[in-house]
């Protein structure tokens, strides 16, 4: 007997991705659709950018999605273009609601960088339009908010309203780091946006700190030293002031 050939003949072979290539799954929308079935509404996602960098502000965004309106294409702002972000944040600022903050500095330098970054994260939920029911927080830490929050590690990568964070948080910063390298010239901040990349271990020895720089970073503090009677320090009012102003152009 001849058997008829069928569709599944004509697909051939299952397809397989490229040796040592790992297919990585799209954040989803699961966790929000199933809080909103509970009735919890509005839900959250917030995230920042700029935990590592030797200068600038972290920059903390929480979102809230319109669920008829997602945007298509969102993932971890690491895996996008920069290209590819940017229109994602167009996208995101014209479909839901968000809110931006910062922790400067001299707040870094005050606190250390993870209160500092989890107290921009509590700004950036307090400052939404509308209060939310529930959050979604990238990382091991939980926020101090008013409602119900979970912790989610590796959640820019997993859930839809986390990465959407993730991209408003990194362009948000971006723009501002290259806003601050017009104030500070000779860093390159438009270029490396304050990460310690070997053009900017370079400016900063041979410059010394600028106002934006985190002081107790060791490549900083050693370039603190080197230039201790030229360092430029900011306080903490001033130093949030200065990037506040940058912030409101940046978004």
């Amino acid at each position: 007997m001849i058997r008829k050939k069928s569709e599944k003949d004509d697909a051939g072979p299952p397809k397989t991705l490229p040796k040592g290539v790992i297919a990585v799954a799209p954040p989803s929308f699961r966790r929000e659709r199933a809080l909103i079935k509970r009735g919890v509404w509005p839900v959250a996602g917030c995230d920042e950018a700029g935990r590592g960098p030797l200068a600038g502000p972290v920059v903390a965004a929480a979102v809230v999605l319109d669920p008829k309106r997602i945007p298509k294409g969102m993932d971890d702002s690491k895996r996008l273009t920069a290209e590819r972000r940017e229109e994602l944040f167009e996208e995101i600022c014209a479909t839901a609601s968000l809110a931006v903050a910062f922790a400067s500095p001299a707040r870094i330098d005050r606190d250390n960088i993870l209160r500092a970054s989890l107290w921009a994260l509590m700004r950036a939920v307090q400052a939404l339009p509308e209060l939310p029911r529930h959050v979604l927080v990238d990382g091991r830490d939980k926020l101090d908010v008013a409602c119900d929050c979970d912790a989610v590690i590796g959640g820019d990568g997993l859930v839809l309203s986390i990465a959407a964070a993730s991209i408003v948080a990194k362009v948000t910063r971006d723009r501002l780091m290259c806003a601050l390298a017009q104030d500070c010239p000779g860093y390159g901040f438009e270029q490396h946006k304050g990460y310690a990349v070997p053009e900017h271990l370079a400016a900063l020895s041979r410059l010394g700190p600028s106002a934006h720089h985190r002081r107790f970073f060791a490549p900083v503090a050693a370039a603190r030293e080197k230039h201790k009677p030229a360092t430029i320090e900011c306080d903490l009012l001033v130093s949030e002031a200065r990037i506040g102003a940058e912030v409101a152009v940046a978004i």
